[in-house]
């Protein structure tokens, strides 16, 4: 199978079989029946799409039950650091993050379930960021985290006075004060 287990086992990295010829490539980027085989039964109902310059970071962000989402990333063009946060109170890895990078040169997939918080960070000049949720997006139920709370201690692998932020994301509060219903 082409998952591979993280740290935090309930995050999977999806690494489709690529076929190359003197075309290009083909690859499956999603199978319902293969992803349920792996125990990802999550139903997606909506596609988002991003275009962010090198040093841009979006998140870390999430929305609270019932409106919580579980997500399956994948970059179309570019190379970024993905990191997802447990913020499952009970989980025996709350307050651990994964990281991967994913590159359309890699073609790795990342598969971030509810109750985590979900950020990225472009690493090359640009980058397009294609993700699939299982649940709609609702302003009044998103939150987030501040990219560069000490207690996560996330490397972001470049100089943080090089990270752009959103207006919204530089307000976003510390993991001890952010809302977490989880």
């Amino acid at each position: 199978m082409p998952f591979y287990k993280t740290e935090i086992n309930d995050v999977m990295i999806f690494e489709p079989l690529v076929i190359p010829d003197e075309r290009g490539y083909f690859y499956e980027s999603y199978n319902e029946n293969t992803f349920n085989e792996s125990g990802i039964t999550s139903r997606f109902v909506q596609d988002n799409q991003s275009r962010s310059t090198y040093g841009v970071l979006r998140g870390l962000h999430y929305q609270l039950p019932p409106h919580a989402q579980a997500k399956l990333v994948r970059v179309l063009s570019g190379k970024i650091l993905d990191v997802a946060v447990d913020i499952r109170r009970n989980s025996p890895t709350f307050k651990k993050w994964v990281s991967v990078e994913l590159s359309a040169e890699n073609a790795r997939q990342i598969f971030i379930p509810r109750g985590f918080a979900h950020g990225f960070l472009v690493l090359s000049d640009t980058a397009e960021v294609f993700y699939k949720c299982d649940n709609a997006y609702n302003a009044a139920s998103n939150r987030g985290i501040a990219y560069n709370d000490s207690s996560l201690a996330i490397d972001w692998r470049i100089d943080h006075r090089k990270i752009i932020l959103s207006s919204k994301d530089k307000e976003n509060p510390d993991f001890e004060n952010a809302e977490n219903c989880f």
